[in-house]
């Protein structure tokens, strides 16, 4: 057996060093313009915020019960079943992975205390921390671990986490990744691999641990009844509006600082804003960057940015016979002015997408831009047929900012005749009208974003382009279709040489950039605002946000 010792390679390019006065509309100038048009950056080895602006004001909370405004909402509460990035980070005050990333993106032990790789790379050995209860009393142990992984595999419950433990052929068919799950002893798991899977302990970080006696209870209802060994007790979920958890005084580690953990939905951004004002909020995520100058003068608010991995884009159906022809598909990539939307949504605090992942994801690979060109977008307009344009519909979540987002689109593609009537809906709307069998699908353009809570290539683009990924198995809304495509990103999951998986991985990012099945718009940085006196809750790179170990100064 061989120790794992070889994380995750992450580079956090991205992290843009802002004064005061880069809380206009403009980002600090220092930084230079690459070739591609994109800003370039400064590196970074952790995921901690720059400061936009900075508050030195010695105020105290009222009480210690801490209360996130956040712009989305919360759509399970099922640790397995999640696909949003808020709904992973509530989960994760309930619920705990065998291992996790910390704040440089580097594999730490937290239900395992250690784990082995073969030489093969077939089998995976955790060895388990003792001690550990589950919050309605029960003993976590490799019996839990494996409780967990059936309910996780077994079809018929369609979770899906399952997707990242299995192949799905072109035929339909599915082939399991994972042979066979073995517990010899109570603190010993061992996973046992059909073939090399080079990104499975990143997807094994993903993977909360339920009750076990829970999951016989409740079964898949237990989105609303969640149980885990987290440092936080669920109390109450009202959907569409709040989510609250108390403290875990029985937590195995440090018990949590503050009394309660309040996480409430509000897609108005200018409403958040006004509640981290009057103290209503204690921590805001997104903060809009329009609105960083309206709390400058706050003597008790910090306001931070720190480079993501969050990917902008709107998906093309690719099946409707207009965007059926990758003319077309281009034409609109140059139509939009991409440095134009960064200021408008980011205010300058991002970088145009310049491949189909960000650049901060590892075996990232620049590709040729669509720089803002109407005329050559007029002219492939002309060759495809279309000069006279065409009409559509854009879909997407109904808070202030994504409307934003789309009207600029819906504007830009005006310039070339292509009439985009804008759809917005609330979250659970729109997955509802996405996730549906492909005979039913509705769906023409998506505005969208994604990243990857595992930070591997493969989340970053097989459940958005794999054929067979497309719903209501997951996400690939472009209908996105071209074998070797596929082929590749399962040839970079057998290798686990860098070198292999940098050539596969440069190849697969070029054809999906030319077949252009989205919009490819832009990567921002996360911006959060804080009380002055709150202390270690952040976002991660990937738009989760962290709050086990919040302090709140009483």
């Amino acid at each position: 057996m061989k120790k794992y010792k070889k994380f995750l390679t992450l580079f956090l390019a991205g992290v843009m060093t802002v004064s005061l006065a880069a809380c206009s509309n403009q980002p600090n100038k220092s930084n230079e313009t690459n070739s591609q048009g994109t800003q370039a950056k400064a590196s970074s080895d952790s995921t901690d915020g720059d400061l936009l602006t900075a508050s030195d004001a010695d105020s105290k909370s009222a009480d210690n019960d801490l209360v996130i405004a956040i712009e989305g909402s919360i759509s399970t509460l099922d640790p397995h079943n999640v696909t949003d990035t808020n709904s992973i980070a509530t989960t994760r005050g309930i619920y705990e992975s065998l291992i996790e990333f910390d704040e440089n993106q580097e594999f730490v032990g937290l239900l395992a205390e250690s784990w082995d790789i073969s030489e093969d790379s077939l089998t995976y050995t955790f060895n388990l921390r003792k001690g550990v209860k589950f919050q309605d009393g029960t003993y976590f142990n490799s019996a839990a671990v494996k409780a967990n992984f059936d309910r996780l595999l077994d079809v018929d419950n369609s979770l899906s986490r399952r997707r990242a433990f299995v192949v799905t052929n072109s035929d339909g068919t599915e082939t399991p990744r994972i042979e066979s799950i073995e517990t010899p002893d109570d603190y010993t798991v061992v996973f046992k691999l059909v073939n090399p899977y080079s990104v499975f302990i990143n997807k094994m970080a993903q993977i909360s641990i339920v009750s076990p006696a829970a999951i016989e209870q409740h079964g898949n209802d237990i989105m609303y009844n969640p149980c885990g060994t987290g440092p936080f007790i669920y109390e109450e979920w009202t959907e569409g509006d709040h989510t609250t958890m108390m403290r875990n005084e029985d937590y195995w580690g440090e018990v949590a600082s503050v009394d309660s953990v309040t996480i409430k939905e509000v897609p108005e951004a200018g409403s958040r804003t006004a509640m981290l004002q009057t103290g209503e909020a204690d921590f805001v995520y997104p903060m809009p960057a329009d609105q960083i100058a309206a709390v400058e003068n706050n003597g008790d608010i910090t306001v931070s940015a720190s480079a993501s991995n969050i990917m902008r884009y709107v998906t093309l159906n690719t099946e409707l016979e207009a965007l059926s022809d990758v003319r077309i598909r281009q034409a609109m990539n140059y139509a939009i002015d991409k440095e134009a939307y960064i200021q408008l949504m980011y205010a300058g605090y991002a970088e145009i997408a310049s491949s189909t992942v960000p650049s901060i994801i590892n075996f990232y690979s620049a590709q040729t831009p669509y720089t803002y060109d109407l005329e050559k977008a007029k002219s492939l307009m002309e060759e495809a047929g279309y000069g006279d344009g065409f009409t559509l519909t854009l879909w997407g979540d109904n808070s202030t900012q994504e409307i934003k987002g789309m009207t600029f689109v819906k504007q830009q593609l005006e310039q070339i005749g292509i009439t985009a009537e804008v759809v917005p809906m609330e979250p659970a709307t729109v997955s509802d009208k996405i996730y549906v069998e492909r005979e039913e699908a509705a769906v023409q353009m998506w505005y969208v974003n994604w990243s990857a809570s595992d930070f591997s290539m493969d989340s970053s683009m097989r459940a958005l382009l794999i054929s067979t990924y497309a719903p209501p198995t997951s996400a690939n809304t472009a209908f996105y279709n071209n074998s070797e495509f596929d082929d590749l990103m399962e040839q970079g999951l057998l290798t686990a040489d860098e070198a292999e998986q940098t050539e596969i991985y440069s190849k697969a990012q070029e054809l999906a950039w030319n077949d252009a099945p989205w919009l490819f718009l832009a990567n921002d940085q996360v911006i959060y605002a804080t009380k002055s006196y709150l202390s270690d809750v952040r976002v991660r790179p990937d738009g989760s946000f962290n709050f086990v170990n919040a302090v709140l100064e009483q």
